[in-house]
């Protein structure tokens, strides 16, 4: 799903009006309707009272037509009109008639106004900035902004909560509990910097014309189910192990085995046809007893890796889970990467190591996948002013060494030299111990099967979290451990083929 930015969702309104021969009233009430037919059903009391602060503006358009959509059915409901500006738009006037019409009466909220007596138990509904918000909002606005977060009462946000900006810090806005927004997620909902001013994000259908959101361009994507079947390839019936692509991970030091018995767990049950790991001495036992079907090569050292040798031609190859930071480990992962030319996927000290000789990275193949947690990220790209310069910094650096990098995050992001990708599953059961090494597993398998570098990162981080998801019926948040990845996986695989 394609994610816009506020001007293209604007051209994207306005073709359609062009194209369905509607006006623009016409497809505010489409809109409108969306979001009172989701506030009834999930508010199921008749007895339940709206409170609706409108802008002046075509989001406070919309909140006027739901107001009058909620009268028309006997609900309680109460309109603010928020002049932000004393130019009102075309359509809000027109729907403040309309309003009146109904004989719905409204209280205009300035500076001087006193917030008005909402009950705990009824509903906020917020319309008063929709995506055309650029500057930062006069102090009389953010005092109103502050006072209606302030308050006990649910918050439902349309399109977007007032006060945040698409493409830029936000540092006021409403906490909405749920936001209504229209056709597209947008890209500031799924970034950490905003997570205050979001809990729960809807996502409602307007029906804009479909060959107008095809021939539009874009560079961000929303990666849900549907997107992840289009890129999955089912195994063949005539597939084998050596069709399914040999995998080789690296990594491990005495006391950090555990990282390389899940990530060749991960990189199995990932649909890998064979993998082998290389370790220290230390870790032969281990592996062969946790995992049986996996190879085990081992260095000469006992506690850790000195020097990386293998005599097999794996398709791909996941390096740094659990390897230390030791400098003959360093000096071995330099030697390395001279010689390697097949794909990697580094994660972990392997990362760490790479910040300390950023010289280095020019030795990475092409395409070559870094999967950093945001300490990691930080050590490989410096300090970032926020989570759009964040965005912008890994872009750069992605185009200067051919890479693909992941944000990893509740919505972690994939970054190739082309587009940015936003995945949709997962939740906080993930923050665990392990769970980047099991990750690394499965990126690494899945690009052995013959996925690009940005088609093994998609898959890998969507069946990554959508165990998380499945699971939580069985265990909750709390009683998930990494090694719960790799039990759901296969559960992932039958949703896929359902």
């Amino acid at each position: 799903m394609k994610i816009f930015n506020a001007e293209k969702i604007k051209e994207l309104d306005k073709l359609t009006i062009e194209k369905q021969q509607i006006t623009s009233l016409e497809l505010m009430e489409r809109a409108a309707l969306q979001a009172f037919l989701w506030l009834v059903n999930h508010f199921q009391d008749k007895k339940t009272v709206y409170h609706i602060f409108c802008g002046v503006g075509n989001n406070g358009g919309d909140g006027l037509v739901i107001a009058r959509m909620l009268k028309q059915n006997y609900f309680d409901v109460h309109v603010y009109v928020v002049p932000f500006t004393d130019k009102f738009s075309s359509d809000f006037d027109t729907n403040l008639d309309r309003l009146k019409e109904s004989n719905l009466t409204y209280e205009v909220i300035n500076a001087a106004s006193e917030f008005p007596d909402i009950a705990e138990n009824h509903v906020i509904v917020d319309a008063i900035f929709g995506i055309g918000l650029t500057r930062e909002m006069d102090s009389w606005l953010q005092i109103l902004i502050q006072k209606i977060n302030y308050h006990q009462s649910f918050k439902v946000s349309i399109d977007v909560p007032s006060g945040l900006f698409l493409d830029k810090k936000t540092m006021i806005a409403i906490h909405s509990d749920v936001v209504l927004t229209f056709q597209f997620p947008k890209l500031a909902f799924y970034l950490p910097d905003n997570e205050s001013f979001i809990n729960e994000i809807v996502l409602l259908p307007i029906d804009l014309d479909v060959k107008s959101i095809e021939s539009i361009h874009t560079n961000y994507y929303y990666t849900d189910l549907n997107k992840i079947k289009k890129r999955y390839k089912p195994i063949s019936k005539f597939s084998h192990k050596g069709t399914q692509g040999h995998v080789l991970l690296i990594g491990g030091c005495y006391g950090k085995i555990g990282a390389m018995v899940l990530a060749s767990q991960a990189a199995l049950r990932s649909g890998c046809g064979l993998a082998t790991v290389f370790i220290p001495k230390c870790g032969y036992e281990i592996l062969q007893t946790a995992t049986p079907e996996v190879m085990v090569m081992t260095d000469e050292n006992y506690h850790k890796i000195t020097n990386i040798e293998f005599n097999l031609q794996p398709k791909s190859i996941g390096i740094g889970m659990g390897i230390g930071q030791e400098e003959e480990t360093t000096a071995a992962l330099y030697h390395f990467l001279k010689e390697n030319k097949i794909p990697l996927v580094i994660d972990a000290d392997a990362l760490n190591i790479l910040s300390e000789n950023s010289e280095w990275m020019n030795l990475l193949p092409k395409n070559s996948i870094l999967t950093p947690h945001p300490k990691e990220l930080e050590r490989l790209i410096g300090t970032w002013e926020d989570d759009f310069n964040k965005i912008e910094k890994v872009k750069s650096f992605v185009k200067m060494y051919h890479l693909v990098v992941l944000i990893k995050g509740a919505y972690t992001l994939i970054i190739d030299d082309k587009n940015v990708y936003v995945n949709s599953s997962g939740n906080q059961a993930l923050a665990t111990g392990g769970s980047g090494d099991v990750l690394s597993g499965m990126i690494t398998s899945f690009r052995a099967q013959g996925y690009s570098a940005v088609d093994a990162s998609l898959l890998g981080v969507y069946f990554h979290g959508r165990t998380a998801d499945i699971a939580m019926n069985d265990m909750g948040y709390g009683g998930f451990i990494a090694s719960d990845i790799i039990k759901y996986l296969g559960k992932v695989f039958l949703e896929l083929k359902n």
